[in-house]
């Protein structure tokens, strides 16, 4: 289709009455209403026609189009001819009138270039008059500024001359006629008639000079490299240098003689000046430093050859009742609302870097993991301490900032809680370690120290992991930045005891002889060591022995663990996959009959045992009331506590002989099994086994 819109015949005249419109004769893509616009491309239009016209297409359509115009032209000639021949006629003398024409645009032009040059001049001339003014302005600003400096050093020289005329000690309170004189610069005699003492005269005056040299500083870091500041520097050095050694002197005194105004005034003229080290420095050495050198003696003053203890808790106790007698006073001042002081750290850079200093220097040891018992005291003491210098801390932000100080981070640097906790680990993991290298199961013969829920741990490697397991959580052993590592080692300790479980019973299954193996207890042990869950029927005499608890009406709970163990073996994977049903019936016989035999034996010593006491208990009774003339018919219709323990074991064996009947074992069967009813059974129930 394509193909015959390019190929369509030659347009006809316009003049064809019969014909298309010549703008009809065109194939779409070719609009020659584009060609007559101003800003018209030939070549970014031909290039865009190329992408869909063929080259030779798009040339043939071009001459067709150039063919209909120059036809079109012919046609509007002959139409239009005596028009077209009139043209030139018309076109007489041109040449004259473009001479007339040119003189005047010749003097248009002339005037517009003159005008053009002293225009430019204008500019010219108003540029370099607004640089000029531009650099007068510069030069007018540095005048004033070098002006400025010169006046206010002027005035902080003059405000210091002032300052001996204050006299060193202050605490008279007085002025002579001469003294009176020389104050000014805002404090009237007035003031200081009417109560303010001459210490918070000077500390108002050092403030006002500390407000004068902020002026100054900030006027030299606008004017550095300047001949005229480098000429005053020696000048500003000295002021600066004066104003520091007055404010130093004002500073102390007003802290020896607990004056609040001068004191805050001075900390206000050393935060005008952005002097925080000075009087914190100063408080420490002045202040804390005398009294922490009593309570822990260092550097020289420490005594030779007199040994003293590690311990910091006593030490810490006494510096915080120091702290709120001689300390408050200062910290009050500091944190002071609205007032522009929270600038100062006087916990951190006075008192915390000060019994820093001191315990590095007269108490090393106390740092030291190598004594974990004391390391863990002294830890817990500094801990306690810093809590107790954050209490002083007004708001949460101020606590944030204590705790960033440089002096903070590196006090809390001194705790190497990471050996301390490998020394424990190995105390602690080294205890239960040397437990289980035992060759033997070695039964406990205190176990009743270690009852905890009822229940009882037998073998000494069990008690060894419960008291492992609590020096993890321990008071005197935990730390609570190490919590996350205790725990770990917790869960340690008891995989390693499951793991040495594991290798003793696949050691005994495999009935592997070999030495050094770990397992050796397993190998040697008899089978009656692994049977001390039964060892609980032993409660149940202390539970009903000389109690008014009533008769039983449930079985114990550790009937459901006899048989645990056993079914557990049986229902696991590799029983299922090994043993044949023959020998799994075997094995699962054989080992009811030997549970339940041991059983008998030790219920049978548990009656006879309490018979012969409940015995013993009877004559006593028998002898006490004939003594006392009383009737000998002692009949008690009261159930006695051997028919209670009789009872509590014979709900024991009912529920023991519906778990071996869930085995798969017809507990009637079992010889040790009857014994174990006659002898627990009511006179009524004596010849019937049912559960």
């Amino acid at each position: 289709m394509a193909t015959d819109l390019l190929h369509s015949p030659l347009p006809k005249s316009a003049t064809d009455l019969f014909g298309d419109p010549i703008e009809d004769s065109h194939p779409l893509w070719l609009n020659p209403s584009k060609f007559s616009d101003q800003e018209f491309d030939p070549e970014s239009y031909i290039s865009d026609l190329r992408t869909f016209v063929p080259f030779d297409t798009l040339r043939s359509e071009l001459r067709s189009y150039l063919g209909a115009l120059n036809h079109e032209l012919v046609e509007l000639i002959n139409r239009d001819y005596s028009d077209f021949v009139s043209l030139s006629t018309k076109l007489v003398d041109v040449d004259a009138a473009v001479v007339r024409m040119r003189a005047p645009l010749l003097e248009i032009k002339e005037k517009i270039l003159s005008f053009r040059g002293s225009v430019e001049g204008s500019l010219m001339a108003l540029q370099s008059r607004l640089k000029q003014r531009a650099r007068a302005n510069e030069a007018r600003e540095v005048l004033e500024l070098l002006l400025d400096t010169f006046h206010v050093v002027s005035k902080v020289e003059k405000l210091i001359k002032e300052l001996p005329s204050v006299p060193a000690d202050l605490s008279s309170g007085t002025l002579n006629s001469g003294e009176k004189g020389q104050l000014s610069n805002g404090i009237s005699f007035q003031q200081v008639e009417n109560g303010m003492n001459l210490r918070e005269t000077q500390s108002i005056l050092l403030e006002r000079i500390a407000s004068e040299m902020n002026r100054l500083k900030f006027y030299i870091a606008h004017a550095q490299n300047m001949p005229f500041i480098e000429n005053m520097e020696k000048r500003i050095h000295n002021a600066s240098l004066l104003l520091d050694t007055s404010l130093g002197h004002c500073f102390v005194d007003g802290l020896e003689n607990r004056d609040a105004n001068a004191v805050y005034n001075c900390l206000r003229a050393y935060a005008a000046i952005d002097n925080t080290n000075s009087p914190e420095e100063i408080f420490r050495s002045t202040v804390v430093a005398p009294f922490i050198q009593i309570v822990i003696p260092h550097g020289s003053n420490r005594a030779v050859g007199v040994s003293s203890t590690d311990e910091l808790e006593k030490d810490y106790e006494r510096i915080k009742q120091y702290i709120r007698d001689d300390c408050m006073f200062l910290l009050d001042i500091s944190f002071t609302e609205n007032s522009g002081l929270h600038v100062f750290s006087f916990l951190a850079n006075s008192i915390l870097k000060e019994v820093l200093s001191a315990i590095q220097t007269g108490k090393p040891g106390a740092f030291s993991p190598g004594r974990p018992a004391q390391f863990l005291q002294n830890y817990k003491s500094s801990l306690d301490f810093l809590a107790y210098l954050e209490g002083y801390c007004p708001t949460r932000s101020v606590v944030v900032k204590l705790r960033a100080e440089a002096v903070y981070v590196e006090f809390m640097k001194q705790w190497n809680t990471g050996v301390y906790f490998s020394l424990r680990f190995q105390e602690i993991a080294g205890a239960l370690d040397s437990e289980l290298m035992n060759t033997s199961l070695v039964p406990s013969q205190n176990s009743t120290s270690n009852q905890q829920n009822s229940q009882k741990l037998l073998l000494k490697q069990s008690i060894s992991l419960m008291d492992c397991l609590r020096s993890c959580w321990a008071d005197d052993v935990l730390v609570l930045s190490c919590s996350d590592k205790f725990l770990r080692l917790f869960l340690q300790l008891l995989s390693r005891y499951s793991s040495w479980l594991s290798a003793g019973l696949n050691a005994r299954r495999a009935r592997n002889t070999s030495t050094n193996t770990g397992s050796e207890w397993a190998i040697s042990a008899a089978p009656d060591d692994f049977l001390y869950d039964l060892r609980q029927l032993k409660g149940i005499t202390a539970t009903y022995r000389m109690t008014n608890k009533p008769l039983p009406v449930r079985h114990s709970p550790y009937v459901s663990g006899v048989l645990r163990p056993l079914k557990a073996f049986l229902d696991g994977e590799r029983a299922a996959t090994y043993l044949t049903t023959e020998l799994r019936e075997e094995l699962l016989h054989g080992a009811a009959n030997e549970i339940t035999r041991r059983y008998y034996e030790l219920a049978a010593e548990l009656i006879n045992m309490a018979r012969k006491t409940e015995s013993s208990l009877q004559k006593i009774r028998l002898g006490a009331q004939r003594r006392a003339g009383a009737s000998s018919d002692v009949s008690d219709h009261n159930v006695s506590d051997t028919d209670k323990i009789c009872m509590q074991l014979f709900l024991d064996i009912q529920e023991y002989g519906r778990n071996l009947n869930s085995l798969g074992i017809d507990a009637s069967t079992i010889p040790a099994y009857c014994s174990l009813w006659q002898c627990t059974a009511p006179s009524d129930k004596q010849n019937t086994i049912s559960f």
